[in-house]
This record gives structure tokens, sequence and C-alpha cells, in this order.
């Protein structure tokens, strides 16, 4: 069991090291806690996130804020197949459509969440689990289901009390 821990913790801190001399900007206190995370060279992250899984592919620009967290399995996913201008059936496979996507501070998304092309997510949004953003999710909506909906908001009056309280998870 040691031996299995011992190569888990070597898979992850390669991952990490990869991470790190991929990304375009890191912040402080990334945590990345599993070997099955990677990014593409057009990620920019910032202060204090936490990766659990999350896996970022194609070419367009992906932005994520500071204090970002995720659960297992997450993709963002920055581009789409050219399905209408190239030379093949069902998409030309010599290029795709780079789609630049945004995640401002303090975002969550849960399990399994697909983030596409072009998608924005506000400060303070929190995405429900197994959900596809394929748009815009307003600051401190509440939304989930295919594609996300935002369903609630969050109380505005407790999350700046709690930013004015610099009270973060990772500042514990």
């Amino acid at each position: 069991m040691k031996i299995i821990s011992l190569f888990r913790r070597i898979e992850l801190w390669e991952t990490n090291r990869r991470i790190h001399k991929i990304a375009k900007t890191i912040g402080v206190r990334f945590i990345n806690n599993d070997p099955k995370s990677c990014i593409n060279c057009n990620t920019s992250i910032g202060d204090d996130v936490s990766f659990n899984g999350m896996r970022i592919i194609g070419s367009g620009n992906v932005s994520i804020g500071s204090h970002f967290h995720c659960g297992e399995n997450c993709y963002i996913i920055s581009d789409n197949h050219n399905y209408d201008a190239g030379n093949e059936i069902p998409y030309d496979r010599k290029g795709s459509i780079p789609k630049n996507i945004v995640i401002e501070p303090n975002v969550w998304i849960g399990t399994g969440v697909i983030v596409l092309g072009d998608a924005h997510i506000g400060e303070g949004a929190i995405i429900q689990a197994g959900s596809v953003v394929v748009g815009d999710i307003p600051a401190g909506g509440i939304a989930g289901g295919h594609p996300a909906k935002v369903f609630k908001y969050r109380d505005r009056k407790h999350y700046e009390e709690l930013k004015e309280k610099n009270a973060y998870i990772l500042n514990k």
C-alpha cells in the first residue's frame, strides 16, 4: 500500500509540474488533487485555485479567476470542430475553431461539469454537478442542467460579507 501511495504522489507531482510549465499564467497556492488533470497552453489560472480532476482541452483562451474550486471529472472544452467550412464530412480534421472561456473569481463547479466554448461564468456563481455550461451564467447565479440555467441566486449580502472578511477556503 505504501508503494502505491508513493507512485500516486510521484504521478501527482509530475502532473503539477507539467501544469505549471504549460500554463500561460498561474497564481499562488494552486492545488491539484488528481493526476489526470491537464490544461492547454492558453490557460491563465488565478490565486488559490483548486482542481480535483480538471481537464482543459482545446485551442481557445481559458481564464480562471482566483478562489476557483471544482469537483472531480470536470471538462473545459475551448474549441469546436469546423463542420461548416471544411473539406470533409462530418467535420474537417485539419482545424478547429478556438472559443474563449472566462470563469470569474470565487466560482465553484460541481463534479462532472462540462464548460463549452464562449461560456462566461460570473463571479461567485455555482454550477450544479453534471451540468453543461454553454453560455453566460451571471454573477452569483446558481445554475444546473443541460444546458445549465440559473434557478437561484446566492444571498448577495452574505456573499459580500464573506468576501470582506477574506473568508476563502485556502486562506485558512
